[in-house]
């Protein structure tokens, strides 16, 4: 089981970067997915959730309005789509996958990838 993501990358304030998560040897069918991030010196925080089952969207309300969560079913991958991106939004991307749609609570979720880089500076 492993979720790989990926797209993090340099940006201007008010650009846009799409995230992917990628699942292999599992489906996201029956999980539920997040994306959390960390931003240096803070603790990591929750930005977005998918229903697996139902495609039910959640939102963190510092990203509401300028993301947008996904899902390509049949490359099992999951994307995040920011815009209007803020020099704030600067931080590790994770996607973690678990069991209850829209949780916040990291302990709820036990498969994570390895986290991509988003910074957002002029």
């Amino acid at each position: 089981v492993q979720l790989q993501a990926s797209g993090g990358g340099l940006v201007q304030p008010g650009g846009s970067l799409r995230l992917s998560c990628a699942a292999s040897g599992f489906s996201f069918d029956y999980y539920a997915i997040g994306w959390f991030r960390q931003a240096p010196g803070k603790e990591r925080e929750w930005v977005s959730g998918l229903s697996g089952s139902d495609g039910t969207t959640y939102y963190a309300d510092s990203v509401k309005g300028r993301c947008t969560i996904s899902r390509d079913n049949a490359k099992n991958t999951v994307y995040l789509q920011m815009n209007s991106l803020k020099p704030e939004d600067t931080a590790v991307y994770y996607c973690a996958t678990g069991e209850v749609s829209g949780s916040p609570h990291e302990a709820e979720y036990f498969y994570w990838g390895q986290g991509t880089l988003v910074t957002v500076s002029s």
